[in-house]
């Protein structure tokens, strides 16, 4: 029996009738991959392991069909600046990870119902509880230094994004889940993952979800800002540190070749000049629209606006171990001053949902929607100071990055404050400042007692529940510690299906709202907007993925 027989039996044990039907169907090529992932996930079932039960019953992968539109061309994109290196280790930052994806691949994607396609890889399974997953790699791929795509190439990734001596901005989706040596080569284009805990997440861990997790050669040895070396659709061309790059269509991709000849981004430190460039027709383009910078965009029939749901949010924290943020009653009483529907009416014109003090949105399938909404109570927020002994209001002050509606985000924020009686300073810093070098004493954005964080799309919450918000989380701004939380996240981490995370996920949010160390306002649409002259555009949350776009030569 084959490893596809034997994990399709596996699963068919554990079947009621109706879901071994769906498989029957399935098998027959009566329900296709989209149908099958569909159903599946209504029924419980994970959308990793579907990705895995898909590729081993033989059927084709989604991926996004190919623009229609003339070959050849320059797109330009105004975009922001970079906040640091463009470094798979360490990068961070939206602007970034924007031009690290054009020249690198993963070994799989994220598709916009928030299931997995295969990139690099072709297939990935769990074995029976989830600590070990094997993933099969596409042959015949190479980078463009003419180095093969392999195993070697893979587990390397990897390793270099585990080990804590290397400051990888992915040690906060790999902590607690992959460790260093646990990557194994099983052939050349095989790998097997040994977790630290069964995870039924993992294969996203490994996908676009992670901004990081781009494969490189088996012998990359740094200065990627010198060769953008990658499996990509484009090649670098050329790039200078905060003026802009250039990318040129990689002609010998292993897959669909990119429609654009050319794809040429400028660099702005501010969103106000790049509407301006876009509306002067100095670009194609913006890369990202926030929507208080773009309202003279928005509803200009000269223009298209690309509108994406997402789990992308402003996190909102304040220190558990210090200061009136101590007592949970004052971090719970500036959540009670915030006017949610007013922010997402207002800031967002409705391009936003709510958000309900936890990192589980409406995007997400294993958010338990039957949480009580959080919603603004004044009366009972000033009786809640005045039971921590702050009647009398306090002063703080308010750190975070120019970045997208952040500085709006900020203002409002001080406004409901003051109605309660908090005083709070604003402090608006660049995103270099702001950030640091992102390990605690060395980073604002770790070391404030309040601040603003822009987290970016991803398909599932296992990284907002762990980085920020366990007692070891890599990215814990609040400095909040609660083993009681700690204990159903991994609960939650290692379950196998929608059922299992569902059961431990209400639990989470509950415990949430009563502890407060995080703000979660809202979870922001996407917004990319483009002359008519552009198509072809299916961005995925925050990945702008360029090889389906053409432009009208006109």
């Amino acid at each position: 029996m084959s490893k596809s027989d034997k994990l399709i039996s596996a699963v068919r044990r554990n079947l009621s009738e109706v879901e071994n039907d769906l498989m029957d169907n399935a098998l027959a090529g009566q329900v296709d991959r989209r149908g099958f992932l569909r159903h599946g996930t209504r029924l419980g079932l994970s959308l990793p392991l579907l990705g895995a039960l898909g590729g081993a019953m033989g059927m084709a992968s989604t991926r996004p069909a190919r623009a229609a539109g003339t070959p050849g061309g320059t797109l330009r994109i105004a975009m922001t600046v970079p906040s640091g290196a463009i470094d798979p280790v360490t990068i961070a930052d939206d602007g970034g990870l924007t031009l690290l994806i054009q020249t690198a691949d993963f070994l799989c994607a994220l598709n916009p119902d928030s299931t997995l396609r295969p990139v690099l890889a072709t297939s990935w399974s769990p074995n029976q509880d989830g600590s070990v997953w094997t993933f099969k790699l596409r042959q015949g791929v190479k980078f463009t230094n003419g180095e093969p795509m392999n195993a070697d190439a893979v587990v390397n990734s990897v390793e270099r994004l585990v080990n804590p001596k290397n400051a990888s901005n992915a040690l906060s989706a790999f902590k607690g889940v992959l460790s260093p040596g646990a990557s194994k080569k099983v052939d050349d284009y095989t790998v097997a993952f040994h977790l630290d805990a069964p995870n039924g997440n993992f294969p996203y861990t490994l996908s676009s979800d992670n901004y990081n997790m781009v494969i490189l050669p088996a012998n990359y040895s740094g200065g990627f800002e010198q060769s953008f070396v990658g499996t990509g659709p484009f090649k670098i061309e050329k790039y200078i540190p905060k003026v802009g790059c250039s990318f040129v269509r990689n002609d010998d991709y292993w897959g669909p070749k990119a429609l654009l000849d050319r794809v040429e981004f400028t660099f702005y430190t501010d969103m106000q000049p790049q509407v301006l460039a876009l509306q002067g027709g100095q670009v194609d383009m913006l890369a990202q629209m926030p929507v208080a910078a773009g309202r003279a965009i928005l509803h200009d029939p000269q223009f298209k606006v690309i509108r994406c749901k997402s789990s992308a949010h402003e996190q909102v924290h304040m220190q558990c171990d210090a200061g009136p943020f101590k007592d949970k009653r004052v971090r719970q009483a500036l959540a009670l001053s915030i006017n949610r529907k007013a922010l997402v009416k207002g800031l967002f014109q409705g391009y936003a949902d709510v958000g309900n003090d936890s990192p589980f949105c409406p995007a997400f399938p294993s958010t338990d929607s039957s949480v009580p909404q959080r919603e603004i109570d004044l009366k009972k927020a000033r009786d809640l100071l005045e039971q921590a002994g702050v009647g009398h209001g306090f002063s703080v002050t308010l750190t975070t990055e120019q970045f997208l509606e952040i500085p709006d985000y900020a203002v409002l924020i001080a406004s409901f404050a003051k109605k309660i009686g908090i005083d709070i300073k604003l402090h608006i810093e660049s995103q270099d400042a702001y950030y640091g070098k992102a390990v605690p004493g060395q980073s604002d954005w770790l070391d404030v007692p309040l601040g603003i964080t822009d987290y970016g799309n991803r398909g599932v919450p296992n990284v907002f529940l762990n980085a920020p918000l366990t007692s070891t989380g890599t990215w814990n701004a609040a400095r909040f510690k609660n083993p009681t939380y700690d204990g159903l996240v991994t609960d939650y981490v290692k379950a196998l299906d929608l059922t299992g995370q569902k059961a431990v996920s209400g639990k989470i949010e509950t415990l949430l709202l009563d502890e407060t160390p995080i703000i979660f306002g809202y979870f922001y649409n996407f917004l990319y907007a483009t002359s008519k002259a552009v198509s072809g555009v299916s961005p995925v949350g925050d990945r702008l993925f360029l090889q389906t776009v053409s432009i009208s030569q006109s």
